[in-house]
Parts: C-alpha cells; sequence; structure tokens
C-alpha cells in the first residue's frame, strides 16, 4: 500500500536540503563572506512557496482533516502541536523577508530568523516524520490513504501550476554548487 506520508517525507527531504543551503548561507553572512542578497530572497521564495504553500498547504487542508476524521486529537494533540508550529515557521520566514525589504539588508535579523527557522523544521520534520506519520499510517485507512495521494497531485498542480516545481529543484542544485559544493546526484537527496 502507498501511504500518504511517503509523499509528504519525500517533500521533508526536499526541505531539509533547502533549509540546510540557507544554513550554510546564514553562516557566510555570520562569518562576514559574501552571500548575494537575491540568493537569499531566492531562498525565501522557495520556501514560501515549497515549504509553507504546497507542503504545509497539503499537511493542513487534507493530511491533518484526514487524521483529525481517523481519530487523531487536534486540539491538545499532535495535530495542534504541528499546527503552531507551522504558525512559528511563518513567521520566521516573515522575518527574513521583512530582514531583505530593504536596498540594505538587516544581516543580523536575517542570520537569527534563519537559523530559528533552521532549528525550528529540523526538530518539526523530525516529529512528523517519527511521530505523526506513523500514527497516521496505522489510523487512516486504505482507501482514504488512496485518496490522498491524489488530491496533494492535485494540489500541488493548482497551487504551485506546471514547470514550478522543476524550476525549484533546479534551484536547489544552482545553490548547491555555489554553497554546499556537493554533488546531489550521489547523495540521498533525490530532486
Amino acid at each position: 500500500m502507498n501511504y500518504a506520508s511517503e509523499e509528504l517525507i519525500n517533500e521533508h527531504m526536499v526541505i531539509l536540503y533547502g533549509i540546510k543551503i540557507l544554513e550554510k548561507m546564514a553562516l557566510l553572512l555570520k562569518n562576514h563572506e559574501k552571500v548575494e542578497t537575491d540568493d537569499f530572497r531566492s531562498m525565501v521564495d522557495f520556501l514560501k512557496l515549497f515549504a509553507e504553500k504546497c507542503h504545509h498547504g497539503k499537511e493542513e487542508g487534507l493530511f491533518f482533516p484526514a487524521l483529525e476524521e481517523a481519530g487523531v486529537k487536534n486540539k491538545n494533540g499532535p495535530i495542534g502541536q504541528m499546527l503552531l508550529e507551522h504558525a512559528q515557521g511563518r513567521k520566521y520566514v516573515a522575518l527574513m523577508a521583512e530582514s531583505l525589504a530593504d536596498h540594505s539588508i538587516k544581516e543580523h535579523d536575517l542570520i537569527i530568523a534563519a537559523t530559528d527557522y533552521v532549528d525550528l523544521l529540523r526538530a518539526h520534520i523530525n516529529k512528523e516524520n517519527k511521530g505523526l506519520f506513523p500514527l497516521a499510517d496505522a489510523k487512516i485507512p486504505a482507501d482514504k490513504q488512496t485518496e490522498l495521494l491524489t488530491l496533494f497531485e492535485e494540489f500541488e498542480e493548482k497551487v504551485m501550476g506546471p514547470g514550478i516545481h522543476e524550476k525549484l529543484h533546479k534551484l536547489l542544485h544552482q545553490y548547491d554548487e555555489k554553497y554546499l559544493k556537493s554533488d546531489l546526484q550521489n547523495g540521498s537527496v533525490v530532486l
């Protein structure tokens, strides 16, 4: 059986890779090394579109309601906690965007917001992958899992549009070469 969580875990891998690049960019900036402002803006746009709008959109609009329908608590439960963390993540992304809004970036604010976002998302993704998703796999019936996978595909097409997914992956490849200098093809991340 294919689980809806498998798609979300695959997206987590891409998000983790993106925040690894963001973390490196923030570290370089902290060490007074050159990082192009437009590169930071592009990473913030990636996070807004892929992590927040697409991925969290699937979770909040489709996956969490199915999980709640299957008997998992939202308020004072694991879903509610994930929603709080999504909201906190959006605040950090907004702070990063604000620090880049002027012609002269607010480096200190950007570094703090980026670092806090990276820390939050790593912990958040770990909770979902190791706690919430196994629970969902056990609770959500097979027919609902199949329906969720179809709805995920429709949602992504509607929210991201044609070609955007590939464009974002290309951006990560470019920044990998520029900031991390690793080889994605031989790594564990498949984009």
